[in-house]
């Protein structure tokens, strides 16, 4: 029996959230990152500095766009990417 795969409608298209720089108030971003993943504090650090890095992957798209807002206002550069359609589902 063949495998089918079915994408409804409703399915938000999951969204990651990237943070491309820190800026210069990297404690505070390193705080934003923390709150937002639940990392320590030092994992947190590294996450933060090691840019461009993928803070959240698979999030909705209005819990995504709330990450990056408070990312910009604790001084940081980031964006929301949407996940790309699985090969299986395109023809």
């Amino acid at each position: 029996m063949a495998d089918e795969y079915f994408l409804l409608v409703c399915d938000d298209v999951p969204h990651d959230v990237v943070l491309t720089d820190p800026g210069v108030r990297v404690m505070d971003v390193v705080q934003v990152v923390r709150r937002l993943t639940g990392l320590s504090l030092w994992r947190s650090k590294v996450l933060a500095t090691q840019v461009p890095a993928v803070v959240l992957a698979g999030v909705p798209e209005e819990y995504a766009a709330a990450a990056v807002s408070a990312l910009l206002d604790a001084g940081a550069r980031a964006e929301t990417r949407g996940q790309p359609e699985p090969d299986f589902l395109k023809h």
